[in-house]
């Protein structure tokens, strides 16, 4: 299980020059809590959380209207290749902490974004499956053909 593979591939985009209220205001109507930065060659330079805005802007005491994305963003996200295991990726947020990692190709291009609700989607199933597996060969089940 991959990163590549559960990762989510539509990633919204801020532009580094563009306004924090602008950014703020896309992740409102695009309900998200997250956008990435991009240089031209789409590597991720940077990463703009709902977090950032609260923490940098609002208790920081700046203006939204002449604060940059570039100016309050995380710069040089960690990021995690798209071949990268699901456990690997988790080992890298645990360490951050990150809640999302950048997934990119061999490149260094996005790929994806891989949260933290993710990698908990699959482990969810995971285990549904693996309870489904017991109820079928347990004791009574057996006995009841």
């Amino acid at each position: 299980m991959s990163a590549g593979v559960f990762c989510t591939r539509e990633v919204d985009l801020a532009d580094a020059d563009e306004s924090v209220r602008d950014a703020a205001a896309r992740m409102r109507d695009r309900n998200v809590g997250t956008l990435l930065v991009l240089d031209e060659d789409k590597m991720p330079i940077g990463i703009l959380t709902d977090r950032d805005l609260t923490l940098r802007v609002l208790a920081g005491g700046l203006d939204g209207y002449q604060t940059r994305v570039g100016d309050v963003m995380t710069s040089v996200p960690a990021t995690i290749s798209e071949d990268t295991s699901l456990d690997s990726a988790l080992g890298v947020m645990r360490s951050g902490p990150y809640r999302r990692l950048p997934v990119v190709d061999a490149q260094g291009a996005l790929v994806g974004l891989l949260s933290v609700d993710d990698v908990l989607d699959v482990l969810a199933d995971e285990f549904r499956q693996i309870g489904e597996l017991l109820q079928r060969e347990s004791p009574r089940s057996l006995a009841n053909p």
